[in-house]
């Protein structure tokens, strides 16, 4: 059964958010704080992460969560509502037939590059709608890593998501408090903590292997053979982690 209250993170895990936090100014005082919640075991144990700080971090801040369905039948995330009611967090439910629109209006894009924009516009829509400043993404160093060589492999660019910036229009700034966090961790939090995980099976993700996935696949691969590796990338990826970080 889902937990009814607040869960505490292992140590582990707030130490490597601890120091992200610092390293890249994540939170400030004042901060009004929207967390991207899927229902994912990373963003679920974000969550739980960010209550943790802001009970005990000397800078304070608020924070709240914002769902958005898809409408789409192989994804329904609405059991969050009432875990969410029950841990008090102001908390957003956006509908919006994500799948159907695909149908009329994505052009050139993949399933999935469309559904992704369209959900960060919802995110940026609802934050400005309730006053938040700072969207939090739930994003992890395997995520980063992952991004790191699809971009090399096959964008030809040195580039991956950043820690911290500020979106073009200037009125919200994006954060991953995850970035220094493996996979591996968010996954043994939610086992343990038994996290209300929703499992996303998008028949247009999962029907073809995506680049991510292969990725995925050679990193682990890797990894056998190079128990370092992951530190390593993340030493090369720091500047590329930190672009933007200095417009703030």
């Amino acid at each position: 059964m889902a937990p009814t209250a607040f869960v505490s993170p292992p140590k582990s895990l707030l130490r490597q958010v601890g120091k992200a936090i610092g390293d890249y100014q994540l939170i400030r005082a004042g901060d009004r704080i929207l967390l991207g919640l899927s229902g994912g075991k990373d963003s679920l144990a974000l969550l739980h992460i960010l209550r943790h700080f802001q009970r005990h971090a000397p800078i304070r801040f608020e924070f709240a969560a914002v769902t958005i369905d898809p409408q789409s039948d192989s994804f329904d995330p609405s059991a969050l509502i009432p875990y969410m009611e029950s841990l008090g967090v102001p908390y957003h439910y956006v509908r919006e037939p994500i799948v159907e629109l695909a149908e009329t209006h994505m052009d050139n894009d993949s399933y999935c590059a469309f559904c992704s924009r369209m959900k960060r516009g919802l995110m940026y829509r609802t934050a400005r709608e309730h006053g938040y400043n700072v969207l939090a993404l739930a994003q992890h160093l395997d995520d980063l890593a992952e991004s790191f060589l699809m971009s090399a492999f096959h964008g030809g660019r040195l580039k991956t998501m950043k820690a911290h910036y500020r979106i073009d229009a200037g009125d919200l700034r994006v954060i991953r408090p995850l970035v220094l966090v493996r996979e591996r961790q968010t996954a043994d939090f939610a086992k343990a903590a038994a996290l209300p995980v929703i499992v996303e099976n998008c028949p247009m993700c999962f029907d073809m292997p995506t680049q991510r996935q292969h990725m995925k696949e050679l990193l682990a691969a890797e990894e056998r053979q190079n128990p370092n590796m992951f530190k390593s990338l993340l030493t090369a990826m720091q500047p590329l982690m930190r672009v933007g970080l200095e417009n703030t």
